[in-house]
């Protein structure tokens, strides 16, 4: 019998038109005055569906910062940390795609812990070691209002784009996590289709990696399995209209993922995708789907039991003399072939010569721990993108 832990963190999900009826609510019970919405420019302009939120909040709405950015640059985090200062918040209400949310953490995290994110963040020590230091001040609280199926809504970590040095930097806090998720359909409908489509990708990368991890429980892989599922079967749809029950199924599975992936980590898709979008600024989305399938590839004997989960999410089987990982690669690049996205990191602009530095950056980034088969070097990470390329 395998031991585990699987503690739960505490969170409320409320979705539906009417969810913003406990908003207020909300915020009293985080004994919150001074909320301060964080989010990008598009959702600030007048007549977005951000006035609805406003309402909700009513006197607890203390100031808007809408410098959110793609990428999560450390100086418009910097920035918002001062605003958050400048209004005297109390609580954050983050508003918007991963970004966005991924900016509200890190900007939780740097205004309670007072010091710089080089200093805060996850590092390789001398020994070779990966460290993530303990962040012990108290955070403010966190309500998310997500607007693609990403799951940053319910994750404790953010990562941040260092642009002097051009690579992330990992901050984790549970403290910093959101309390609460609202899920309302003008939210869901005012995003682009692409962005959608993006999201969901990285999301299903994740659900893929977590359920190869050797971390995983049953409680886990339940939650991995059902959102590679409905990843599976609306993605397709997600790519052809704008449906919001395909919309609310995509963010039910962000919240699945998002949830079940913190008990597995992630493995080499997540890293990898996280240097290209830092040198290239590439959605995540895109370059998780094109790494996958040789992902799944190099782990095909490390991860049997972990790809076999896959193969039942997937609902596909192998062949006489095929191989799951084989089965399972092919579903993979049906699907991605059905969504019309680039299939070789070539094609997203990603060029040969960097594919040394994309593979130092990933080596050092912490979800790399989390692969089932060990990665043993730099060189043996970017013969894995050379394939990709």
């Amino acid at each position: 019998m395998k031991s585990y832990r699987h503690p739960i963190p505490q969170q409320r999900i409320y979705q539906g038109a009417d969810c913003f009826d406990t908003l207020a609510s909300e915020l009293e019970r985080a004994g919150s005055k001074r909320a301060v919405i964080i989010c990008g420019t598009t959702l600030a302009k007048p007549g977005s569906p951000l006035e609805l939120v406003k309402q909700a909040m009513g006197s607890h709405l203390a100031g808007v910062y809408s410098g959110a950015r793609p990428d999560t640059p450390l100086p418009d985090v910097e920035q918002a940390v001062r605003e958050l200062e400048r209004l005297q918040a109390d609580a954050i209400v983050a508003v918007g795609g991963g970004s966005a949310i991924t900016t509200a953490r890190a900007v939780n995290i740097l205004h309670g812990e007072k010091g710089h994110a080089r200093e805060l963040c996850t590092r390789r020590e001398s020994s070779g070691q990966l460290t993530s230091p303990k962040l012990l001040a108290p955070k403010l609280p966190v309500i998310a209002i997500p607007t693609t199926p990403t799951t940053a809504t319910v994750k404790a970590g953010s990562a941040i784009l260092d642009t002097d040095e051009g690579k992330r930097l990992a901050l984790y806090d549970p403290k910093a996590r959101a309390r609460a998720v609202y899920i309302h359909p003008a939210f869901l409908l005012c995003t682009p289709r692409q962005l959608v489509v993006s999201a969901a990708l990285n999301t299903f990368a994740l659900a893929l990696e977590g359920l190869m991890s050797h971390r995983g429980d049953p409680l886990a892989d339940a939650m991995l399995i059902h959102a590679t599922r409905l990843l599976t079967r609306q993605l397709p749809q997600a790519s052809n209209a704008d449906d919001l029950d395909v919309r609310a199924d995509l963010m039910a599975a962000s919240i699945l993922c998002g949830q079940g992936s913190d008990y597995t980590g992630a493995g080499m898709a997540i890293p990898v995708g996280h240097a290209i979008s830092a040198r290239f600024h590439i959605d995540m989305g895109i370059s998780d789907s094109i790494m996958m399938p040789h992902v799944v590839r190099f782990n095909a004997e490390a991860a049997r039991a972990g790809i076999e989960k896959i193969a039942t999410a997937l609902d596909v089987r192998a062949v006489a003399g095929e191989s799951p990982s084989t089965a399972v690669v092919l579903a993979l690049e049906n699907l991605f072939a059905s969504l019309d996205v680039p299939r070789r990191l070539r094609d997203v602009g990603v060029s040969r010569d960097s594919l040394g530095e994309l593979a130092a950056i990933a080596f050092d980034d912490w979800f790399l721990q989390s692969n089932p088969r060990r990665v043993k070097d730099v060189a043996e990470l970017q013969q894995v993108l050379e394939g990709a390329w």
